[in-house]
């Protein structure tokens, strides 16, 4: 595959191998960006069952939403860590992957002979990706952790949710996917440095660190002013107008970031005095007339229709969107134009829709992702080409059920 043949190129990871130990969903989103990006990643999943997301209602012909939505692009092998031959095996593969990732508790892959350490010696220029809830330190590492945990403990859950009303959970769970975010930047900074040392390093992705750091500005705030944000709902804390606005029909989202666009709003209201209105003529006095000023807005878009203030504020160049559901926004315009749903060929339920990367090449255009592997598709295509064995080698292991 080369980057000149655009209708075969893997991506720029192409020629990467990735050992794949992860389940749920932190770690199986580090290795679908990998795998996205080009990366051969190589799952490993445990015998019966798999990965736990294959169990997770609603399914079609037996196979699971949740599996299928975060492992595109993957081969799956199923061994059985709980043999001895079974731990062997996946030494062999990791000594001839570049990365491995993983998401067990601290210790778990220690006490399994899989730890850093027992494979950096197997292998000195692999890069060992560990992530858990709370990293490998710390007086939380040994205790189990779930998205809404994390979005509890990381302040993020306390600001979201209405004013006065109770807090509530992301509804995207992004606890977990924070994983998939920091995990492939280590992992990618740390095939950068391979380049220069020729070997691989340790890597310690906790969640609550992640989303720790996603609070931005809101931990700031809190260290500027002492106090916590609250709950604003769809609104800013400090920016006005800015959140979702009624309409005939539904809602409009309407965003004000700067005075230009404070003057691009009340022109588009057609009340051009309000620009210099005194009350209203900076950030900060907006802040702190902010029912005066939502109610202005209130009153004229509760005249209109979504579609008509969306063409209105559009004109005037005002960010603005309609509250789409899943199924309209992943049918959009702007989605279709971008080819953010294609259609691969699953072994199970043959062509279906999936979403597609979310990172582009211009020039270099990479065919749509392989759909997710049934359990253990690709389990003696991996044996074979990877590991070298033969047949007889294969059949052996089988019989023993250290694979399946």
């Amino acid at each position: 595959m080369t980057e000149s043949d655009p209708a075969g190129w893997a991506g720029p990871l192409a020629g990467i191998r990735v050992l794949d130990l992860t389940r749920v969903l932190a770690g199986p989103a580090a290795s679908l960006a990998l795998a996205d990006l080009g990366a051969e990643v190589i799952k490993v999943e445990p015998p019966g069952g798999g990965d736990e997301t294959r169990s997770f209602p609603p399914f079609r012909n037996g196979e699971s939403h949740y599996y299928l939505s975060v492992n595109r692009g993957k081969k799956s092998i199923v061994v059985d860590l709980k043999t001895d031959a079974g731990v062997a095996l996946v030494k062999d593969l990791a000594a001839r992957c570049d990365v491995l990732v993983e998401n067990y508790r601290p210790g778990i892959m220690d006490r399994l002979g899989l730890g850093y350490d027992a494979l950096s010696t197997i292998n000195p220029r692999l890069i060992y990706c560990s992530i858990s809830g709370f990293g490998m330190t710390g007086p939380l590492r040994d205790r189990p952790s779930f998205d809404i945990v994390l979005q509890a403990l990381s302040g993020a859950m306390s600001v979201n949710g209405e004013p006065g009303g109770e807090p509530t959970k992301l509804g995207i769970p992004l606890g977990d996917l924070v994983g998939g975010i920091n995990g492939p930047i280590g992992i990618l900074a740390a095939l950068h440095e391979r380049n220069s040392t020729g070997r691989g390093r340790l890597i310690d992705i906790s969640l609550l660190d992640g989303m720790l750091g996603m609070l931005g500005y809101l931990a700031q705030l809190a260290f500027f002013t002492g106090d916590d944000p609250v709950r604003q709902g769809s609104q800013h804390p400090n920016l006005v107008p800015y959140g979702s606005f009624p309409a005939q029909d539904g809602a409009i989202i309407i965003a004000c970031l700067t005075n230009s666009f404070w003057e691009r709003i009340c022109n588009a209201l057609g009340m051009p005095e309000y620009i210099d209105d005194p009350r209203f003529d900076s950030l900060e006095k907006r802040r702190d007339s902010r029912a005066v000023v939502n109610e202005i807005i209130c009153g004229f878009t509760r005249q209109k229709p979504v579609q008509e203030l969306a063409a209105l504020f559009t004109e005037y160049q005002v960010p603005n969107a309609p509250i789409l559901g899943i199924t309209e926004a992943l049918a959009q315009p702007q989605a279709r134009a971008r080819g953010m749903v294609v259609e691969t060929e699953h072994r199970a339920l043959g062509r279906i829709p999936i979403v597609n990367r979310s990172i582009r090449f211009p020039g270099a255009e990479q065919p749509a992702p392989a759909a997710p592997a049934v359990l253990g598709q690709h389990t003696d295509e991996i044996l074979k080409d990877i590991l070298g064995l033969a047949p007889g080698q294969i059949e052996q292991l089988r019989a023993s059920k250290v694979v399946s």
